[in-house]
C-alpha cells in the first residue's frame, strides 16, 4: 500500500484536552487511511543544525511547554520506536547526501504525541522522529521530504506536524481571526493547493503577512517536507481548516 504523506497543525499543547474543531478532525483521521506499519514524524518542536533520527526504544513523553493544566504534563503517549524504520531514514538520507545523525535519547515532543494521541490513541503503531533545521530553507526541506519518498510505498505514513500559522505572542488579543492571519492563510491555502512551489519557497518576501505568522520558521517548515514526500505527481488534498485562539490556523493537507 502508499499512504500520502501528511501536513497537520498542532497549534496548542492544549489541543488534546480541549474540545475544537481540529481536535475532531485528528481524531477520525486516522480512520481515512490504511493503518500504517510505522509512521514517521517530522515535528517543528525539534530544531537541529543537521537532521537527526530518534533510536531510543521506549521513547519518553516529553512534557516541553509551561503554563498549562496539571492533566497534561501526566498524559503519556507509550509508542515505542522502529530501528528498521530508523535504518532506512538513515539509509534514505545517505543515498541523498544528506549528513545526519541517530539520536539514541530523545523523546516524543508534544508535535508528535499531542496530536497521535487524538490519531492513534492506542499508541501500538512504532513511530520515528526527525527533526527539522530552522537556518535551512523551504527548499531544502522540500528536498528533505523527496528523499523520504520510497517509504510511502513501504507502509509508513510521513506527517509533518507543525502550524499554518504560529506567532504565540498575538494569543489571546482577538475575538476573531485578523485579517492579517487569514489573508496569509488565503494566500498560503491558495499556493498549496496549485503546488506553486516558486512561490511557497520564497513564502517570506510572497506571502501577506509572512513574518507576522511566522515570527521564526520552524513551525511551516514540516510543510515541506510533506509536500517533497509527495514524490513528482504533487496531488495536494486540503483535509481542514479552523482556527484555535484566533491567530493559530489549524490547517491540514494530504498530498499523494
Amino acid at each position: 500500500m502508499e499512504l500520502p504523506s501528511l501536513f497537520i497543525s498542532h497549534g496548542s499543547p492544549d489541543l488534546a484536552t480541549t474540545p475544537s474543531p481540529a481536535r475532531s478532525f485528528l481524531m477520525g483521521i486516522g480512520n481515512q487511511f490504511e493503518k500504517p506499519k510505522a509512521i514517521l514524524v517530522i515535528s517543528a518542536h525539534w530544531t537541529t543544525k543537521q537532521p537527526q533520527i530518534n533510536s531510543t526504544e521506549r521513547p519518553q513523553t516529553i512534557h516541553d511547554f509551561w503554563g498549562f493544566p496539571q492533566e497534561l504534563y501526566q498524559m503519556e503517549y507509550p509508542a515505542n520506536t522502529s530501528r528498521t524504520l530508523t535504518q532506512s531514514v538513515a539509509n534514505l538520507l545517505k543515498a541523498n547526501e544528506f549528513e545526519y545523525e541517530i539520536i539514541g535519547d530523545r523523546g516524543f515532543d508534544h508535535g508528535v504525541w499531542n496530536p497521535l494521541m487524538l490519531m492513534y490513541p492506542s499508541a501500538a503503531i512504532p513511530i520515528v522522529q526527525l527533526s527539522v533545521q530552522p537556518r535551512q530553507d523551504p527548499s531544502y526541506h522540500f528536498r528533505l521530504g523527496q528523499a523520504l519518498t520510497p517509504l510511502r510505498s513501504q507502509g509508513i505514513l510521513i506527517i509533518g506536524s507543525g502550524s499554518a500559522t504560529h506567532n504565540l505572542r498575538e494569543m489571546g488579543r482577538y475575538e476573531y481571526p485578523p485579517n492579517w492571519v487569514t489573508e496569509f492563510m488565503d494566500w498560503l491555502n491558495e499556493k498549496v493547493m496549485n503546488a506553486d512551489l516558486d512561490a511557497l519557497f520564497n513564502y517570506l518576501n510572497f506571502a501577506p503577512y509572512a513574518k507576522q505568522n511566522h515570527p521564526t520558521p520552524e513551525h511551516l517548515l514540516p510543510l515541506f517536507v510533506a509536500m517533497g514526500a509527495a514524490g513528482i505527481s504533487l496531488q495536494p488534498f486540503h483535509l481542514h481548516s479552523s482556527y484555535t485562539y484566533d491567530v493559530l490556523s489549524m490547517d491540514a493537507f494530504a498530498f499523494n
